[in-house]
């Protein structure tokens, strides 16, 4: 049986929305157990309000840090400092950091250094240099429920109503290269990839995520983008592909 993964997260609660939280713990829930929850912040600043309500709901554990100089972000450092504490003192697969703050890309890749993966969660004026440090990024503003009844929330998660159409999904040069790269650098003899290769290699390779484009899964965006031949295998329950391109 294999071993559950346990994931630390650490939220920057300064540069994040307490919105996301449940999107982010959702999405985390699907590479193993967050068994640790830290939310850094000055918890006496009225700004922070949102967050409080969101502590012990989701079991986050508040880490107060004042704002001993004006213009110096303590929460960084207190967050940078609790990373690599953890980081030699418990056993963990991975960490999860919730930030917008391009200041955590050296901690991200010393933590890379490790053999760890990294899972951020920004909003999308997170910095470039952030995004692509993280073995996987997903912008917060895609896991935030809409304010409506629970009826509408139903009905849009249905209709798919983040989801980018065929048209929009092959028109994004960088999502299309990205594609076709990785089914060209893990084909196979008979010229067909499988699809769970290509999606390690993508994930060895970038930050990308399906999330951001509106759907669960990779196999999602490839069957509705139509840029590849599809064939299952196995009792249909293996997906290989190929490069439609004549």
């Amino acid at each position: 049986m294999e071993k559950e993964k346990k994931i630390a997260l650490l939220i920057d609660c300064d540069n994040v929305s307490y919105k996301a939280v449940d999107g982010v713990l959702n999405e985390l829930a699907k590479y193993g157990v967050v068994n640790i929850r830290k939310a850094y912040g000055n918890w006496k600043s009225p700004l922070l309000q949102g967050w409080e309500e969101k502590l012990h709901p989701f079991a986050i554990t508040p880490i107060q840090q004042f704002a001993y100089t004006t213009g110096k972000n303590a929460t960084d450092a207190a967050m940078i400092i609790d990373t690599m504490d953890l980081l030699y003192s418990h056993e963990l697969d991975g960490f999860a950091l919730m930030t917008s703050d391009s200041d955590f890309t050296p901690l991200v890749m010393r933590i890379l250094t490790n053999g760890l993966k990294v899972y951020g969660f920004g909003e999308k004026k997170t910095p470039l240099p952030f995004i692509k440090a993280c073995s996987q990024f997903i912008f917060t503003e895609n896991l935030i429920e809409p304010e409506a009844s629970e009826e509408e929330k139903l009905e849009k998660s249905h209709s798919g109503n983040k989801k980018l159409a065929r048209n929009e999904l092959r028109q994004n040069t960088w999502l299309v290269k990205l594609l076709r790269t990785a089914v060209e650098q893990t084909v196979e003899d008979d010229g067909w990839s499988h699809l769970g290769q290509v999606g390690q290699y993508i994930s060895n390779n970038t930050s990308f995520s399906p999330v951001n484009y509106g759907y669960k899964k990779l196999s999602d965006i490839v069957k509705v983008s139509d840029l590849f031949k599809v064939e299952m295998r196995r009792n249909k329950t293996v997906m290989y592909i190929k490069d439609d391109r004549k």
